[in-house]
């Protein structure tokens, strides 16, 4: 008696007939995120990280710049699950953040998931959470934060690689981006080093990552890291969370780089102020977009992209519809008589 056996190759394709990279497709998130790509949020307690999480996915919802500087290169819906924070609370967040860009709300492409627990290790809310992303199609998923996902011991490389490889499963499944907001190790979290190796638990956090975003505070400071798996990292930014809960609450860019090394560099925040104020003075209307501006400096987006947000914050510059102009000069003061 003959006994068929049933063939179940892997596909193989010859690897000149893979499909060619489109540098147009690269990112979600020009510079900060990687389109389609798996990655973590990484800091210490306090540290910003569901600030800079919930600008990243208000940004790829509206198509408005991240941390307004770093512009969507793909927009589309946001899915969002915030473990430790109640739904009034992250309704009041992106409310103030809607009104910072003045955005509506309601117009906007964003779910948040109410479930009261969502265990990723557990079977049965893989299965929901497939089912949910499948349901609503998302650009972006944010899952914040890591350690409220799962009862593992995040030191047992087994473990924690299996429950990322179901996200990056996911991930691929429906090419979409997850964004995971995760702690850094206490003894990492502030040294002057850090980023993605700074990751509390197990190596294969960082090993996981297309995206790191890490955040530390230094010299009462705000610094923020970007490491990418197939591109390079740029200059560390300085950000700082200007407002209030209740007033318009952001993050905002300050400097490209840390107090001190913008000047051990030469100097490179400064020059590029100064060429922007130039560019916008010789301007025969007195007002360039964006890309007017980058095409004329030759600088990278996230670059122009701090700088503009450096110079509105200072007044020098102000935004009208697309485009940048000078400030208007001061009033001159009354005379006292």
């Amino acid at each position: 008696m003959t006994v068929e056996v049933e063939n179940d190759y892997l596909p193989v394709v010859p690897a000149a007939e893979l499909d060619e990279p489109d540098p147009s497709r690269r990112w979600l998130v020009e510079g900060l995120w990687a389109r389609a790509g798996v990655g973590i949020i990484g800091g210490a307690p306090k540290s910003c990280k569901s600030w800079l999480a919930l600008d990243l996915a208000l940004s790829v919802a509206s198509a408005t710049p991240c941390l307004e500087a770093f512009s969507v290169a793909e927009h589309g819906r946001v899915l969002v699950y915030m473990a430790e924070d109640a739904a009034a609370v992250v309704k009041e967040r992106l409310a103030g953040l809607c009104r910072r860009r003045g955005l509506d709300l309601s117009s906007l492409p964003i779910g948040v998931i109410t479930a009261p627990s969502l265990r990723l290790d557990c079977v049965r809310d893989q299965r929901r959470l497939d089912q949910t992303v499948s349901r609503h199609v998302p650009r972006l998923l944010l899952l914040d934060p890591f350690v409220r996902l799962h009862r593992i011991n995040e030191n047992d490389a087994g473990e924690v690689s299996a429950l990322l490889g179901y996200l990056r499963e996911l991930q691929r499944r429906h090419d979409l981006a997850v964004v995971v907001v995760h702690h850094t190790r206490k003894n990492g979290a502030g040294s002057g080093g850090g980023g993605g190796q700074s990751l509390r638990g197990s190596g294969d956090f960082f090993a996981w990552v297309d995206t790191a975003l890490s955040l530390r505070r230094q010299r009462q400071q705000l610094i923020l890291s970007i490491e990418h798996r197939a591109w390079h990292s740029p200059p560390p930014l300085t950000l700082t969370l200007a407002g209030s809960e209740t007033d318009h609450a952001h993050l905002a860019v300050v400097a490209t780089a840390p107090m001190g090394e913008a000047e051990r560099s030469g100097g490179a925040a400064t020059d590029i102020d100064a060429a922007v104020l130039r560019a916008l003075a010789d301007a025969p209307q007195g007002a360039l977009a964006r890309s007017a501006l980058r095409a004329a400096l030759g600088v990278r987006n996230q670059r122009l992209g701090a700088a503009l947000a450096r110079l509105g914050a200072t007044g020098a510059i102000e935004r009208r519809g697309d485009a940048w102009v000078p400030a208007p000069p001061a009033p001159a003061p009354i005379p006292v008589p």
